[in-house]
């Protein structure tokens, strides 16, 4: 007796020998051939998927020869109003295969938190450089970002041969690649835009409920209508950029 159509279903999400496929090729019921363009469209989806990954490790293949330990670098959090800026180091092995690594601000946020989980699971080494508002008021935003750049760096167990950095340049003696808009071409730069994304989030969430009023769990600091409310209202809290214009505006 012929396999059913949940069967069939079933048979093709376990990685289907080509024998199978060409038998269900020619299997006349209709049920069939929709589950089959069903597995193919899937699976072209998969090879796309495959081959963004690929593009994004072009750099990395090419400098891995010769700097076998390549961290990529990367901030998130220069423009809020409130918290720091993370910057994040991450090294990632040479067969690297988490899909849809990309720029963190691409992604959902149920896709960071899931990329975030494989990326600690499989990175040769993780590690996170803070510039804090006090921080980033005394030196200037660019500069303490910079700083944090140093220290993520700096803070990794394994000493990287080479940096690849995200459109910035980390004050380290090493040699490095500033990339415009790198988090979208080296997958090492994505990994770690990711990785600074999560940790920033998770802090703001938490600030959340050391400050409530500000909706810090909503905005991540930045300056929207209800983080503005809550700085007319409450005034500024010590995680608060005070360098920054609209934070001298309803400081108290």
């Amino acid at each position: 007796m012929a396999a059913s159509i949940k069967e069939i279903k079933a048979q093709l999400s376990q990685q289907p020998s080509p024998e199978l496929l060409a038998q269900l090729a020619a299997d006349p019921r209709k049920g069939v051939q929709a589950a089959l363009q069903q597995f193919q469209r899937q699976q072209d989806k998969l090879v796309a998927r495959q081959q963004a990954l690929q593009e994004r490790l072009v750099l990395e293949h090419e400098l891995w020869p010769t700097y076998p330990l390549i961290a990529g670098i990367d901030e998130v959090g220069r423009g809020p109003l409130a918290g720091p800026v993370v910057t994040a180091a991450v090294i990632l092995p040479h067969d690297f295969a988490v899909l849809d690594v990309n720029d963190s601000k691409q992604l959902s946020a149920k896709k960071r938190e899931e990329l975030y989980l494989k990326i600690c699971g499989v990175a040769i080494d993780i590690s996170i450089g803070i510039a804090d508002a006090q921080m980033i008021d005394r030196e200037n935003i660019y500069h303490a970002t910079e700083l944090a750049m140093g220290q993520a760096v700096q803070h990794l167990y394994y000493q990287p041969q080479y940096l690849l950095v995200d459109a910035m340049h980390v004050p380290v003696d090493l040699p490095q690649r500033k990339l415009i808009k790198g988090d979208a071409k080296s997958a090492s730069i994505a990994a770690a835009s990711i990785v600074a994304k999560q940790v920033r989030d998770h802090l703001m969430a938490m600030y959340d409920r050391v400050y409530p009023g500000y909706d810090f769990q909503d905005n991540a600091g930045y300056g929207t209508k209800n983080h503005l409310a809550g700085l007319a209202a409450l005034g500024s809290t010590p995680i608060h950029r005070q360098s920054f214009s609209p934070v001298k505006k309803y400081n108290r």
